[in-house]
């Protein structure tokens, strides 16, 4: 069986109400993170979903695309504990991409996805940018897909390899 990718957009901030603020949680601007402190993040949350594009980078390859001062990664803090990270790359002229976003096993199911994933919608849209999008496959967590068209973003097209 075939590994299917959505590809979602979304061209202006959603009409939809954020969920409130919760006790105990920080998002931390990670300015320059080195590449250890990346590739933690990014075994921590996308290992269980086989997350594999920046493994197969070299450090200086990552190094060039995470600390590029068009693309910002934003960690998700719970009682200062990392929970989960969220990397939005605009370095395409009047675009923001969501390259990565997830949270941490022990995180999943308590209703921080919903929230982070609000927060960095507000984050894109504080740029003004003429489109919003991301991709997601069948190997991420179920929840992945409904979850993002709960926010608001639109399925423009499937691949299935």
């Amino acid at each position: 069986m075939g590994v299917t990718t959505t590809y979602l957009e979304m061209f202006a901030r959603p009409g939809c109400d954020a969920p409130a603020p919760m006790t105990g949680i920080a998002i931390v601007e990670a300015h320059k993170p080195t590449v250890a402190y990346y590739r933690f993040l990014y075994d921590a949350v996308g290992s269980d979903w086989q997350w594999t594009s920046r493994k197969k980078l070299s450090d200086a390859e990552l190094g060039r695309i995470i600390q590029d001062p068009q693309v910002e990664l934003h960690v998700l803090f719970v009682d200062g504990v990392p929970a989960g990270f969220a990397e939005l790359d605009g370095r395409v002229p009047g675009e923001i991409e969501l390259k990565q976003f997830g949270l941490m096993p022990e995180f999943i199911g308590r209703g921080l996805g919903k929230f982070f994933l609000h927060w960095v919608i507000e984050r894109a849209f504080s740029y003004n940018p003429e489109r919003f999008w991301l991709h997601t496959c069948t190997l991420d967590h179920p929840a992945a897909l409904p979850n993002y068209l709960k926010a608001g973003f639109v399925a423009y097209k499937t691949e299935t390899a």
